[in-house]
């Protein structure tokens, strides 16, 4: 039998894992992916406030970090972002869980799609895909995973990193949780599961949203979008 260990990798955290945190951290993923999400439907099912009515506070800076690029370029993190409002989740091209990295892949591609005719907000619009896997989410797999999403104008990349020792205090600065697999011989053996989790960053690099799978749909996140846009006019 494989021996399964969870790295929870918060911000304030260096002690070991204990069994009781372990156990929730397994519930709550499992809590996430007993229904199909709202980001597969079209309709949102409420009507959302208008643009610009509400604020999105600040919640922290967001975390920088040693990034390697489709191309094998290395970059980070806050570079890439560009000064523009950033869409940035954690994935791995090897996950199957339909409320899990296809669900934000798909939420990605279907922002782009609502957007692809208002140029000005496309235009100030970043998204990021990172992998949960640098043992196998090689620049060259990301950069085929990405293949055909990204197009017209958006700017979407999809990024990995040098080493899981480089990925680490990226994930600790975001508070995001991941299982890994080990083999009985202590060998790597790729992602158990994740809490998903997509973080809107304005063009300060301050996270002013967090989106779970039950408010990960495109429709909220351009409204989203549209309100942060606003509040710099």
């Amino acid at each position: 039998m494989k021996k399964i260990i969870i790295l929870i990798l918060l911000m304030s955290c260096n002690h070991a894992i204990s069994d009781d945190t372990l156990k929730s951290e397994r519930e709550l993923i499992k809590s996430e992916r007993t229904s199909l999400a709202i980001g597969w439907r079209d309709n949102l099912g409420y009507k959302l406030p208008k643009s610009g009515s509400y604020e999105l506070y600040k919640i922290r800076k967001s975390g920088n970090g040693d990034v390697i690029k489709e191309n094998g370029e290395a970059d980070n993190l806050h570079n890439l972002m560009n000064n523009k409002i950033t869409l940035l989740s954690f994935i791995y091209s090897n996950c199957n869980d339909t409320n899990g990295c296809p669900l934000a892949t798909s939420v990605f591609y279907k922002i782009q799609e609502k957007l692809k005719n208002n140029k000005k907000i496309l235009s100030k619009l970043k998204m990021i895909s990172l992998s949960f896997d640098p043992a196998f989410d090689t620049p060259e797999i990301m950069s085929l995973y990405g293949k055909g999403l990204s197009y017209i104008d958006a700017d979407w990349d999809f990024l990995t990193t040098e080493s899981y020792n480089k990925l680490s205090p990226i994930l600790a600065n975001y508070d995001q949780p991941v299982i890994r697999k080990y083999k009985d011989d202590g060998t790597y053996d790729g992602v158990e599961s994740h809490l998903l989790r997509v973080y809107l960053i304005d063009d300060k690099k301050f996270i002013r949203n967090v989106y779970n799978v039950d408010f990960l749909h495109p429709d909220l996140l351009i409204n989203d979008i549209k309100t942060l846009l606003l509040s710099n006019e």
